[in-house]
């Protein structure tokens, strides 16, 4: 069964969608994602042009998984204050070193059970044996094939060499403490290569796939509330902040204010380098989106704050039209300059993936194949977001 197409959202969803949603709202992804097809250079476009619908809808599918699966809503934000303050030097950019960290290690005997760090740490680089192996060594091979079991776990003899344990140890057992504080730039890297391995072997289904969901997180590490444990307010007494400033402004200001067009796509060299900068370049405004608000709703009327608004049969409570274009005016381009970085960057990390493939010809790709087997997928993919508990953390509106 050939389907050119993927099947779309009905318009009461959507509406829905967009007042209760985190992480740009809907509407802020689709329109980011859409946009950056426009940033690539010319042996690239017309592949993703002709498939720009489904780049376009299907940029929400990660938001989505959060209500399928425990372990997608770590890979949304870091609270990255949490671990230290900016510029944040001492916090670890490799995955590996950060989970060795940040963690709690419990060796496990049948009498008792140990708390355990690894004091031999190094924020360098792992310590190595005369062998040459190293704790990097260890992670890899023993511990990240594990990293989404409901329980973390790994041989106790592989640490030996780095670690006294005791004599009867039967296991390392993990306490995933990195996870809960989020986990996008450690991830980020790792869903760059699969976008590169999916254009090594030509497969153009598997290429849009990842580009639609790889410009949501792009998007996502361009918010600075991504980045806080302060993520909705709630610890400044500003609680709906996350969706006020990544949702609801978009939605009043992007169609009619905001210049979308953002020039060409550029190859980025490092990726996980890049992808910590945008994080940092985030944290940064991170004062000015609370600041700001603070400062408006206590000189703002207070009855003017929240409005109620019909959208169908729904009635929304939101930020009025005259307080969220103060805000906006407050932020002084910020929320369009985020989203303008956005498309740009979504364009980049494809443009670049497509080069460190070896600039595969995309024009053979075209006419993808959607199978009985893919529409199952996706129709249980929104029935777990209908009818479902969120899995893990909710950012708030």
């Amino acid at each position: 069964m050939k389907i050119k197409t993927a099947l779309f959202l009905g318009v009461v969803t959507l509406f829905f969608i967009q007042a209760t949603s985190p992480e740009w709202g809907f509407f802020g992804h689709r329109k980011i994602n859409r946009m950056a097809v426009f940033t690539l250079p010319q042996e690239m476009l017309p592949f993703y042009k002709f498939h720009i619908e489904y780049i376009t809808q299907h940029a929400v599918d990660p938001d989505k998984r959060r209500y399928a699966t425990k372990h997608e809503f770590t890979r949304h934000y870091i609270d990255i204050d949490h671990w230290s303050v900016y510029p944040f030097e001492d916090v670890p950019r490799q995955y590996s070193h950060a989970f060795m960290k940040y963690n709690n290690f419990f060796s496990i005997n049948a009498s008792d059970t140990l708390e355990f760090k690894l004091k031999q740490y190094d924020e360098i680089s792992f310590p190595e044996t005369a062998e040459g192996r190293t704790l990097n060594n260890v992670f890899y091979e023993h511990i990240y094939p594990n990293r989404y079991e409901d329980e973390i776990s790994c041989e106790c003899d592989p640490l030996r060499e780095f670690i006294e344990l005791p004599a009867d140890c039967e296991k390392i057992i993990i306490e995933d403490k990195l996870a809960e504080y989020g986990s996008i730039p450690y991830f980020f890297p790792e869903h760059y290569n699969k976008l590169v391995r999916a254009f090594e072997r030509k497969d153009g289904k598997r290429i849009i796939q990842l580009s639609a969901e790889i410009g949501h997180y792009i998007g996502d590490a361009h918010v600075p509330l991504h980045t806080t444990e302060n993520y909705n307010g709630q610890l400044t007494n500003q609680v709906g902040i996350h969706g006020f400033w990544e949702s609801r402004l978009p939605e009043l200001f992007a169609d009619d204010d905001y210049d979308f067009f953002v020039g060409k796509a550029d190859y980025i060299k490092s990726v996980p380098k890049w992808i910590w900068d945008v994080i940092l370049d985030s944290h940064a405004l991170l004062d000015g989106v609370l600041m700001n608000e603070k400062e408006l709703q206590e000189t703002f009327p207070s009855d003017q704050q929240y409005c109620f608004e019909e959208r169908l049969e729904l009635t929304i409570r939101t930020q009025c039209e005259g307080y969220s274009k103060a805000y906006h005016d407050r932020l002084d381009g910020m929320v369009e300059k985020r989203m303008q970085e956005s498309i740009l960057g979504i364009g980049s990390i494809w443009l670049s993936a497509w080069i460190d493939a070896g600039q595969p010809d995309l024009t053979t790709l075209i006419d993808v194949e959607w199978t009985k087997a893919d529409e199952e997928e996706e129709k249980a993919l929104e029935s777990s977001f209908r009818n479902e508990k969120i899995k893990g953390r909710d950012h708030g509106n």
